[in-house]
C-alpha cells in the first residue's frame, strides 16, 4: 500500500533503517527533494549508503554528503568533487551492469530512491528522464521511494505501476538540467574528423559534452539517420527538428529513437513528453550486444583522458585524480567496431594542462578501460588514426601522426622499441 506525503511530511525514518543500502535514480531523473532530505536527516538514522552512478544536480558535496557512504561507477558530472576529496567509492563497473549487479545482490539495494512523472489513468508512472537501472532496483528493494514531480514528462517505453511504490512524495519543481556545452576551435575539428564516419543512413551513439554537440551540428545534412544510445542531449532535437533523424533504415527499432537518459534542458524534455517517437529503455536493451548486433553502419562515439601508443584507452583516471568513469563505453565499442559498416570511435584533445601534456601518451597514468584488442579509431584535433586490424608498430605511426607536433618527436623516440621488435 502506498503512503502519500508531501515535503513537510518527509520523514526518511519511516521507512529507513541503520545500516540501509540506498539506490539513487541518476543523472536528470535525480530525485532531488529525495536527495535533499537524505543529506538532511541521514545523519540521524545512522550507517547509511548510497550509489548513484552519475550527478548533476550539484547536491552531493565533501561537506553535504558525510552523514552517509557514498559510491559511484565514476567521478562524471557533478561527482569530481567528491573523489578529489576522497569522499567518493568507486565500484569499477561499466552502466550495463549496474542492474544486473543490483539484481543478483552484488551491489546492495534495501531502499530505491526514485523520480516518476504523474500517473496515467492506468495508474502507470513514466520513468521520466532516466530509465538505466531503475527498474532492477525497485524490483530488489525493500521499499521503493518515489518523488512524484509533475514537471517530468510522460516519455513512452519504461513505466512503473503505482502498486509499486511503498512512499510517495509528490512536489512540482524543474528536474536537473544540464546546458549544451560550449564548443571550441579543438572541439569543432575533432568533431570534423569523426563525422567523416557517420553517412546517410547510419545510426549513431554518443554522449553529451562539446564534441557531440559540435558533430550534432555538422550531420544536418544527413538523411535517415538513426539513434540508439545510451544517453541523448538537447543537440537531438535539433538534428530531428533539421530531418537528418527518421530512424527510418533501422532493422529494429524502425521510426524511434532509442535511449534511456535524456540530459539536457526543458526544450528536451518537452519534446519527449508523450512523444511515440522516443522511446526510453533500460540498459538491458539499450546496452544489449545482441540488440546492437542488428544495428548496421552504427558509429559509437565516445571520448578519453589518454591512449596510449598501441591504443589502450584510459577514460577514467589521471595519475592520483579519478576524473571519468567506465560509462557504456566497451559496449558500444564492442558493438560500433563489429557493426557492417559501422565504427567506434574515440575522441580527445591531443593535449591537456594547457598544451603541457600529451593525451597521446607512451604509457598510461591510469586504468585501461578500453583494451587495445576492441579499440577501432582514435580522434584529435589532427586527424583520425584508423588502428583496427593494424600491428602494434603501425599503431604507433598513426597515433603519433594524430599526437600534437609539440610531442611527437619524442613520442617517435618512444615508439622506437615497439616498432623494433613488433610489440
Amino acid at each position: 500500500m502506498t503512503v502519500v506525503a508531501d515535503v513537510a511530511g518527509l520523514d526518511l525514518a519511516q521507512f529507513l533503517s541503520p545500516g540501509d543500502r540506498i539506490v539513487v535514480g541518476q543523472a536528470c531523473g535525480e530525485p532531488t527533494t529525495l536527495i535533499e532530505a537524505l543529506i538532511e536527516q541521514g545523519g540521524g538514522v545512522g550507517g547509511l549508503s548510497a550509489f548513484i552512478a552519475t550527478s548533476f544536480s550539484g547536491l552531493f558535496t565533501p561537506n553535504s554528503a558525510r552523514s552517509f557512504k557514498l559510491s559511484s561507477m565514476g567521478a562524471m558530472g557533478a561527482l569530481r568533487s567528491m573523489t578529489k576529496a576522497h569522499e567518493l567509492q568507486i565500484i569499477p563497473c561499466h552502466v550495463s551492469q549496474v542492474g544486473p549487479m543490483i539484481a543478483a545482490g552484488a551491489l546492495g539495494c534495501d531502499v530505491a530512491l526514485i523520480q516518476v512523472s504523474p500517473a496515467d489513468a492506468d495508474g502507470n508512472h513514466s520513468l521520466g528522464l532516466i530509465s538505466d537501472y531503475v527498474q532492477a532496483a525497485v524490483a530488489r528493494a525493500r521499499v521503493v521511494v518515489a518523488e512524484i514531480n509533475d514537471q517530468v514528462p510522460f516519455t513512452r517505453g519504461e513505466l512503473l505501476h503505482r502498486s509499486k511504490i511503498d512512499y510517495a512524495v509528490h512536489v512540482s519543481r524543474p528536474p536537473v538540467e544540464v546546458r549544451s556545452a560550449s564548443i571550441g576551435d579543438t572541439d569543432l575539428a575533432m568533431a570534423e574528423h569523426a563525422a567523416t564516419y557517420i553517412g546517410d543512413g547510419s545510426v549513431i551513439q554518443m554522449g553529451i559534452g562539446a564534441v557531440p554537440e559540435a558533430m550534432l551540428r555538422l550531420l544536418r545534412d544527413r538523411t535517415d539517420l538513426g539513434v540508439h544510445s545510451g544517453m541523448l542531449g538537447d543537440g537531438l532535437v535539433d538534428l530531428i527538428e533539421a530531418g537528418a533523424v527518421t530512424n527510418a533504415r533501422k532493422r529494429i527499432d524502425r521510426g524511434v529513437t532509442i535511449t534511456g537518459a535524456l540530459i539536457g534542458t526543458r526544450r528536451l524534455y518537452e519534446y519527449a513528453h508523450q512523444n511515440p517517437e522516443i522511446r526510453m529503455c533500460t540498459t538491458d536493451y539499450t546496452h544489449n550486444a545482441a540488440v546492437m548486433a542488428q544495428l548496421d553502419k552504427l558509429v559509437t562515439i565516445n571520448s578519453a583522458l589518454e591512449v596510449d601508443l598501441t591504443g589502450q584507452v584510459n577514460a577514467e583516471q589521471s595519475g592520483s585524480s579519478y576524473l571519468g568513469g567506465t560509462g557504456g563505453q566497451l559496449d558500444f565499442v564492442r558493438a560500433g567496431s563489429r557493426s557492417p559498416g559501422g565504427h567506434a570511435i574515440i575522441a580527445l584533445p591531443a593535449t591537456a594542462k594547457g598544451g603541457t601534456v600529451s593525451r597521446i601518451t607512451t604509457a598510461l597514468s591510469g586504468p585501461v578501460t578500453t583494451p587495445r584488442s576492441d579499440v577501432d579509431i582514435i580522434v584529435t584535433e589532427f586527424g583520425a588514426a584508423e588502428l583496427r586490424g593494424q600491428s602494434l608498430g603501425e599503431r604507433t605511426r598513426r597515433l603519433i601522426a594524430i599526437a600534437h607536433p609539440d610531442f611527437q618527436e619524442d613520442l617517435a623516440r618512444d615508439a622506437h622499441t615497439i616498432q623494433q621488435r613488433g610489440f
